[in-house]
């Protein structure tokens, strides 16, 4: 549109340099004004006619092509997803096919499975009051006994109000700490 402005910019310009000059316009400049502006709409309006039917006739070529991309395409997906179930179905198979393979192969297997149970079966309980009559009796403050226990004094706290279980971790240092005495507690609160 800037373009067809420029012209009729030019026009304008054209029309009072020979009005200034004296020589005459074959029609008056009202009328050439008026003239240029129809042209001007008739230009605009057949440039939107022809736009719209170029976009109209490459929509009617392409359409055909289009619709046999698309039906491919969802054939495509279709089969990929087909390969999607069979490669995770497949994955499945294979990661049991090796822990049985793990266990049949190795005889230590059978023992490392037997000790393990043994090992759940010799787990230390925890009692939450245990710990609380142990800390009373060694007559150390949370903290304190958090240090003894390598956690935080937040830990201690949750693990005596029996809000939280301590971790299997943590449970072979409890049992430890529950074996202490009080000298030995407070050497190790305070080393020399």
């Amino acid at each position: 549109m800037s373009r067809w402005v420029d012209w009729v910019d030019w026009v304008d310009w054209v029309v009072m340099v020979r009005e200034s000059s004296g020589n005459e316009m074959p029609f008056g400049c009202s009328e050439w004004r008026e003239w240029v502006s129809r042209t001007i709409a008739l230009m605009n309006t057949f440039s939107n006619a022809f736009r719209a039917e170029v976009i109209r006739m490459a929509r009617k070529e392409l359409k055909p092509e289009l619709q046999g991309m698309r039906k491919a395409i969802t054939g495509h997906r279709s089969e990929i997803a087909a390969l999607k179930r069979e490669v995770k179905a497949l994955t499945a198979q294979l990661k049991a096919t090796q822990r049985q393979v793990k266990v049949a192969d190795t005889p230590k297997a059978h023992a490392v499975a037997e000790e393990a149970a043994s090992k759940k079966s010799r787990q230390i309980q925890f009692n939450a009051q245990a710990l609380v009559e142990k800390r009373a009796a060694l007559g150390v403050t949370q903290k304190q006994m958090a240090q003894l226990l390598g956690a935080s004094s937040l830990s201690v706290y949750k693990w005596e109000s029996g809000q939280v279980h301590p971790r299997a971790a943590q449970l072979k240092r409890i049992a430890e700490v529950l074996t202490l005495g009080k000298r030995k507690a407070l050497a190790l609160l305070h080393p020399q």
